[in-house]
């Protein structure tokens, strides 16, 4: 099964071809010389990941699903949320968003914060949701150097180490985006094992 992860980030891209089973081929968006921006103008994270999967099928025609993830601290009122990849500006700089963020929480106790992944799968004519949840804190220093984005200052619960000083396999385990990629995995087990009871039996 070739299925096409409606991304230009190559360090989602790794994390998810960790987590899909070996029949399943991943094509990122420069596999199928698709080097545009996609728009993200929806005002959910739900509503982006929706966005950017229709626009591979429409003008792709191609089975494919996308995801949208964003940061949401308590305190902010659930910023920078839909706007966690340019929060400090349309640069989408990782060190600048952190470090906004850290000053917008600069001597605030209450650090409570999840991240949320939404993909949405766009195969065989029909759409499918499905939703990953991180619950954690943010940090008052960056913390690691793996990972990407806001990692380096998420500290998920029952865990001293933030994501960016965990492993990756760990990280997938617990993250909100393993999560989410566990769902999407389960559901297109459900397909191949379908497709191939068919072909079985001559259905």
């Amino acid at each position: 099964m070739k299925i096409v992860f409606a991304t230009h980030n190559n360090n989602k891209l790794t994390e998810v071809k960790r987590l899909v089973p070996k029949y399943i081929t991943l094509l990122s968006l420069a596999d199928i010389n698709c080097f545009e921006d996609i728009p993200e103008t929806a005002d959910t994270i739900e509503g982006n990941a929706k966005q950017k999967a229709n626009y591979v099928t429409k003008h792709y025609g191609l089975p494919c699903f996308s995801d949208d993830t964003g940061l949401l601290v308590d305190v902010l009122n659930g910023e920078p949320g839909i706007y966690s990849a340019r929060y400090a500006g349309e640069q989408k700089n990782a060190d600048d968003n952190m470090n906004k963020l850290l000053n917008n929480l600069k001597n605030n106790t209450n650090r409570n914060a999840h991240f949320k992944t939404v993909i949405a799968l766009n195969l065989n004519d029909e759409q499918h949701i499905f939703t990953g949840i991180a619950n954690g804190e943010i940090t008052t220093t960056k913390q690691g150097k793996k990972g990407f984005g806001y990692d380096p200052i998420f500290k998920p619960n029952g865990y001293t180490k933030t994501f960016a000083e965990l492993p990756l396999d760990v990280k997938n385990k617990i993250g909100h985006r393993g999560k989410a990629v566990e769902q999407l995995i389960t559901y297109l087990k459900s397909i191949n094992s379908i497709n191939s009871l068919r072909n079985t039996t001559n259905i």
